[in-house]
């Protein structure tokens, strides 16, 4: 866990988690946190060294659906004395997720208040117990730019980072002001390395982004990316994780889009050292290829962490990616991958929607496979992608 995302309080955890005295209470947001420290030393130049830092391993998760009628009644159930609870849906992937010395995810609906309205398609509001869940469950850091951020408008915006920082999990992809938005989350592993997460979707679906807060919710745009790239270098990120919410829904194959842009931004380079250095895709609903792009991995598409009932089978489909990062051998050069694995799961549909794990169980044996030829599809066994346990 991010010694950053170390703290809670405890009447505003207590109000946001399951069987809350009051359906209707709503709890005060929390102090936003105070960003990560960083390096102003450096003045605008890329940082450097790396010195007394130590290897740590990243998890990232697909997206998170949890408003679909069938999630929301799992959570309802799942928390006999009221509220929703979804902790239960999450248990089988907590023991990679929590051992993980920096997890991410990625919420795909705003959070509503307590007394909801909770809804599902087209118009998403979830219940804010799921932070909670999410936080319990090991992330420390959730991507949060999707076409559904704005399906409650600035306000949803707002509701949902409140909650975010309430159970203390950082995010990014969405903010609440200018300068909330021009700030990386910047997480700190155990052994001091910094970890910037940037998010960014295709786009703001039925909820536009108001010309007034263009800060609501970042669009893809490689140009941006790059800048809020070098930017995190600058404020002292060692590692720059890109969370993108891209590509073709049910497609297993990356799309051009996601082909060209993961091309761009490996080759994208500052005083030759790359600018990004993992970039982990969502939105395809389906687990696409890991594929080593300039030097640099990129997954372009890691399936669902909970969803509901999809249109095609292969939309139960999901998994984690492990990588594990060691410091330079030199001042000014990149950290190295040199652990990249592939942790494959289901979703699975029935009385209550659970998160399964694969790798190492019994049975599943076709949807194993099939997982795997997606996944390895665009030669990652050659360069190097393992599966973990």
């Amino acid at each position: 866990m991010s010694a950053y995302t170390r703290y809670a309080a405890a009447a505003l955890l207590a109000a946001l988690a399951v069987g809350c005295t009051s359906p209707h209470s709503v709890p005060r947001p929390a102090p936003r946190p105070t960003p990560e420290p960083t390096s102003r030393a450096h003045g605008g130049a890329p940082v450097t060294g790396a010195a007394g830092r130590l290897p740590f391993a990243v998890v990232a998760a697909g997206d998170v659906l949890p408003a679909h009628p069938g999630v929301l009644a799992t959570a309802r159930r799942d928390a006999p004395h009221g509220g929703y609870d979804y902790r239960p849906m999450l248990k089988g992937v907590r023991p990679v997720v929590s051992a993980a010395d920096l997890a991410l995810c990625h919420l795909d609906a705003p959070l509503g208040p307590l007394s909801g309205p909770f809804t599902g398609y087209p118009v998403l509001q979830a219940p804010p117990q799921l932070a909670t869940a999410l936080k319990a469950t090991g992330y420390d850091s959730c991507a949060t730019a999707s076409p559904h951020a704005l399906d409650r408008g600035v306000p949803g915006v707002q509701r949902t980072l409140e909650a975010l920082d309430t159970v203390g999990l950082r995010h990014a992809g969405s903010a609440r002001d200018a300068a909330e938005g021009a700030r990386p989350a910047l997480l700190r592993a155990p052994g001091g390395a910094r970890v910037a997460q940037l998010a960014y979707t295709y786009g703001t679906g039925g909820g536009r982004r108001p010309a007034y807060a263009p800060w609501t919710v970042n669009l893809l745009d490689e140009k941006r990316i790059i800048k809020d790239a070098r930017a995190a270098r600058r404020a002292g990120a060692d590692v720059v994780v890109v969370s993108p919410y891209w590509g073709t829904e049910y497609r297993t194959a990356p799309d051009a889009q996601q082909v060209g842009l993961a091309r761009a931004l490996t080759a994208s380079e500052t005083d030759g050292r790359p600018d990004i250095d993992l970039i982990v895709g969502t939105r395809a609903h389906t687990p696409q290829p890991f594929e080593k792009v300039n030097g640099t991995w990129v997954v372009y598409g890691l399936g669902g962490r909970i969803s509901g009932v999809r249109e095609k089978p292969h939309g139960y489909w999901g998994g984690l990616a492990r990588f594990r990062f060691a410091p330079p051998h030199r001042a000014g050069e990149r950290w190295r991958v040199t652990t990249a694995e592939y942790l494959p799961q289901f979703v699975e549909q029935g009385a209550r929607v659970r998160v399964r794990a694969l790798a190492g169980a019994g049975g599943h044996d076709r949807i194993r496979k099939q997982l795997g030829k997606a996944v390895l599809s665009r030669g990652a066994v050659a360069d190097g992608l393992t599966l973990g346990r």
